[in-house]
């Protein structure tokens, strides 16, 4: 096995030690706090659910990459491709489309208590899981469709173009097909990316409010409260960096190789992968070293009395 090989194996088994835990102790939390409290924060949900994507993709791709890496060939065969890729590429959607949702309710809560924003922000909580499970079936549906009429297209267009993603094959009816498809995910994916970028700078500014408010209070209260809000609208924060960064990385690369290198190495082709598959492994870092909840369930795994935390109470209630 050569270096390269070496460094892919080394960096997809490190992912899979990191992502696959992380996200499980995050959903156990939650699961925990919604058997003992009977129900989560909106924002609990969000992560939750993020959570989960990003379990099955760090599982349904980092794994076979892995194993495929040490040697270990012929994993699936062709239905168990087609459920692995579509697995995957909806899990993958589903994760940026709730980092951008979790952004924008971050937004929301942050929100002035005057205008028409209290009407949106309890029209926001009130249609959440109606929004997400909406989400789901779309994205569903998009990749659902794009499998089956590429599948149908093999047989009638002698021109194929192979993405070859080591364990398993993806089949276009040619380069163009390959192109278009492409372009269409990467502009849902700005779509999504350019969401998280509005709403993080609305929550820039709104904390560089509250933080020229909080000079000016003397109630600890109120100081705690804000104190809350700006914990739980950073950690949003850093999850949105955290996806632009390896986004820009992985889309980088692929826009190269589309446009200027078509024939690049393996090289970038591994490094693309694993890029890809950088936030939904790293990301459980960020939440738990952020959410204030989990860390009292990670400590207190046993507590029979729940324990409340500043962020428990205020951080997401409406200002």
């Amino acid at each position: 096995m050569d270096a390269r090989l070496i460094l892919k194996a080394i960096g997809f088994l490190t992912l899979d030690a990191i992502g696959i835990p992380g996200n499980m102790i995050i959903l156990a939390s939650f699961i925990h706090l919604r058997i003992g409290n009977g129900k989560l924060m909106p924002i609990d949900v969000i992560l939750c659910k993020l959570s989960f994507v990003n379990l099955v993709v760090v599982v349904v791709r980092g794994i076979p990459q892995s194993l495929n890496t040490l040697g270990i060939r012929k994993l699936f065969d062709q239905d168990g491709c087609n459920f692995i890729i579509l697995a995957y590429r909806v899990s993958r959607a589903m994760s940026i489309c709730l980092t951008s949702l979790l952004s924008c309710y971050q937004w929301i809560i942050l929100a002035p208590t005057s205008g028409f924003w209290p009407t949106i922000r309890s029209t926001f909580i009130r249609r959440l899981l109606p929004i997400m499970a909406s989400v789901w079936c779309l994205n569903i549906v998009i990749y659902v469709y794009t499998m089956y009429s590429y599948s149908w297209g093999l047989y009638r267009n002698s021109t194929v173009h192979v993405l070859n993603l080591d364990f398993c094959l993806v089949l276009f009816p040619s380069f163009s097909a390959f192109l278009v498809t492409g372009t269409v995910y990467l502009v849902r994916d700005f779509i999504s990316i350019a969401l998280m970028v509005l709403s993080s700078l609305c929550i820039v500014v709104v904390l560089y409010r509250h933080s020229q408010q909080v000079k000016s209070i003397r109630s600890p209260h109120q100081k705690i409260k804000n104190s809350a809000e700006s914990r739980a609208a950073k950690s949003v924060l850093m999850l949105v960096s955290t996806y632009v960064f390896f986004f820009g990385l992985d889309n980088g690369i692929w826009f190269y190789t589309i446009c200027v290198d078509a024939s690049a190495n393996a090289v970038l082709s591994d490094a693309r992968v694993f890029f890809g598959s950088c936030y939904s492994a790293l990301s459980p870092l960020v939440v738990i070293a952020t959410n204030t909840k989990i860390q009292l369930k990670l400590r207190f795994p046993f507590s029979r009395k729940p324990l409340e935390s500043p962020e428990t109470t205020v951080s997401h209630v409406s200002t």
